[in-house]
């Protein structure tokens, strides 16, 4: 029980804040759903995002014509941009045009006397944060900006890729931590604009913010709560993927991502599932992952998880260290990781073995 207690202080994130409270995570379709039901302009009903399958989406898609389609990134972009199944030009079409009015939004807020002055700040600070998305040449694949907001984005050209690799990150990541400079390589942008300047330039990878990760120190890192919230996303995303002809990805997962990518696991149709700074997976052993996919684990031994006990009681830890010899994972080495979030420095000797996963040539 000691051990349990640790774990659930150890949790902690990659930022070092401390909250107690809990997370209400964000689920279901984005803001705008209700609309798009009732939408008949194309002659028929909208695919239901909570019912239809990503290949139904992808079907009833290429029978539009490019002035239907035109019409829905203008009427429902918030919807089609997070709809997996659907082209990813459409998707940055989409969020392109939901960040734009979710930044005018926004900014008129900043010029409200109506809110508080804190009020008023919160707002600037979001809409600071969707114009840099909304720089020349990013891609986002997915974009919702409720609860802390979460966020997609593509490195690479995906229209060309061989290969697809998918970053899942863990604690105290948002739309407001998704790429901050002080950290570069602990956020998701920086570990898959890493990990695509590794490979050969024909490996697409996606930054994949779509769960409400866990904030600071409390019950939500040490219990698998987000992550049973989060892994039916991960599941739709990547099949979302697969529905528009990409081949199977490669999935990396930090720190609490990996508990995420743990229960999303089962019968998930891709090559490789890597796990770095891993607290565990919710399984015993690698067999019980439920996975045909190549299973990798990586840990330095200057990474402050390593404290945390791999145990489990009730809800409460994650159970085996994915690096220990009896769970089953390929080794991949990490001499050269000096911590918690330095797994996709340049010159690590775990980023040059992660290039080659994602690339398909790890023996």
């Amino acid at each position: 029980m000691a051990g349990l207690v640790l774990a659930s202080t150890l949790m902690t994130a990659t930022t070092g804040w401390a909250s107690t409270g809990q997370q209400t995570p964000v689920t279901g379709p984005p803001p705008g759903v209700a609309a798009w039901r009732t939408d008949t302009s194309t002659g028929r009903d909208l695919p239901d995002p909570a019912r239809t399958t990503p290949t139904e989406v992808g079907h009833f898609l290429a029978d539009l014509t490019e002035r239907q389609l035109a019409d829905l990134v203008e009427r429902h972009p918030l919807v089609l941009g997070n709809l997996d199944g659907a082209p990813a030009p459409l998707r940055y079409a989409a969020n392109a045009r939901a960040l734009a009015d979710a930044r005018a939004s926004e900014r008129k807020k900043t010029a409200d006397r109506r809110l508080s002055g804190e009020e008023r700040d919160r707002a600037a600070e979001r809409a600071e944060r969707y114009r840099g998305l909304l720089e020349p040449g990013r891609q986002i694949l997915a974009f919702d900006p409720r609860g802390r907001g979460q966020v997609a984005e593509v490195f690479g050209d995906l229209g060309s890729a061989r290969n697809v690799a998918v970053v899942v990150p863990g604690s105290d990541i948002d739309l407001g931590t998704f790429d901050r400079s002080g950290n570069p390589y602990g956020t998701p942008a920086g570990m898959a604009r890493s990990l695509a300047k590794a490979t050969d330039g024909r490996t697409a990878v996606i930054a994949w913010v779509g769960y409400t990760t866990p904030v600071g120190i409390g019950p939500d890192a040490a219990t698998g709560r987000l992550a049973e919230a989060g892994a039916p996303r991960l599941r739709r995303f990547v099949e979302g993927l697969d529905a528009t002809g990409l081949p199977s990805p490669s999935l990396f997962c930090h720190s609490y991502g990996s508990v995420v990518c743990g229960l999303a696991a089962p019968g998930l149709r891709m090559s490789d599932l890597v796990v770095l700074g891993s607290p565990g997976m919710r399984v015993a052993d690698a067999s019980a992952l439920g996975t045909s996919a190549r299973v990798w684990a990586a840990r330095s031994s200057g990474d402050w998880i390593g404290k945390v006990p791999h145990l489990r009681l009730f809800e409460l830890g994650h159970g085996t260290d994915p690096t220990a010899p009896g769970f089953g994972a390929r080794h991949v080495p990490a001499q050269r990781v000096s911590g918690h979030s330095d797994y996709f420095a340049p010159g690590t000797d775990a980023l040059a073995v992660f290039a080659s996963i994602a690339e398909g040539r790890a023996a």
